[in-house]
């Protein structure tokens, strides 16, 4: 563990906290969107309780 800092000599730490920012970003909408056409659809359930 001493040497772990040896990792960013290896990869450029810009342009790793980039890909993991859009990595995150993209996970975080493909679960959203999977979320919303599952039948845990939280538009739909606020519709339904709302009488709408």
């Amino acid at each position: 563990m001493a040497k772990f800092y040896k990792i960013w000599l290896i990869f450029d730490p810009r342009r790793v906290f980039v890909a993991q920012g859009v990595f995150l970003f993209l996970l975080a909408a493909m679960i959203h969107l999977v979320v919303l056409s599952s039948g845990l659809n939280w538009f739909e359930a606020a519709a339904a309780a709302g009488g709408q």
